[in-house]
């Protein structure tokens, strides 16, 4: 397995919104496989195939590729909780928004909880220089969803967010083998189904 990714074959014709998902991609990937620090920016464009100017009229630099994948992660985040309030307030809410939040991990959305799992210390750093929006907005989903059951107890909320979380639990433990992502997602659901089922079903 290579440990950088290829470089592009020659100049690619993107939009512009194509070229930002695909900067975002390669830095993460090499980001997560040699190292945040060991990484340049001439390297991603290298990778890309583009010019080094190209890539700064997107991002101003690393940091701001990092704080974007944050940026991301707490829309959706925040559409989620959206979508939960604005749906029938029902026990079987509490897995569809669960699985819903599993559901939407694509192979890029993979990248970035690989990169997050192995830069640790940069992500602390970060969120703790910026608001952590998606911390919040699933702590408020976590919560508007054990509102909904009936005999919710002290540690419903824990196992609530250890279902939502499957899908990182998943990611760190698929780096012990070579599982595709369509895998990853696949234990990430059957593990976040069975804690949710356990809360509907007591409820």
């Amino acid at each position: 397995m290579s440990t950088t990714p290829a470089p592009a074959p020659g100049p690619t014709r993107r939009t512009g919104p194509e070229t930002r998902a695909a900067i975002l991609r390669v830095a993460l990937e090499l980001f997560t496989k040699q190292g945040y620090d060991a990484t340049s920016m001439r390297q991603v464009a290298e990778v890309l195939g583009i010019r080094k100017a190209s890539l700064y009229y997107h991002f101003a630099g690393k940091e701001e590729i990092v704080r974007s994948l944050f940026a991301q992660r707490g829309d959706e985040a925040e559409q989620l909780l959206k979508w939960v309030v604005a749906q029938p307030r029902t026990i079987e809410l509490v897995k569809a928004a669960v699985l819903r939040w599993v559901d939407s991990f694509s192979a890029d959305k993979l990248h970035g909880l690989r990169f997050l799992s192995a830069n640790p210390l940069l992500v602390r750093s970060l969120t703790a220089q910026h608001d952590n929006r998606i911390g919040s907005a699933l702590a408020e989903l976590v919560d508007a969803l054990v509102a909904l059951l009936p005999h919710r107890t002290a540690v419903d909320a824990l196992q609530l967010r250890m279902a939502l979380l499957s899908i990182n639990a998943a990611v760190q433990a698929s780096a012990q083998g070579d599982f595709t992502d369509e895998e990853i997602v696949a234990a990430a659901r059957r593990g976040a189904t069975v804690l949710v089922d356990a809360l509907v079903e007591r409820g």
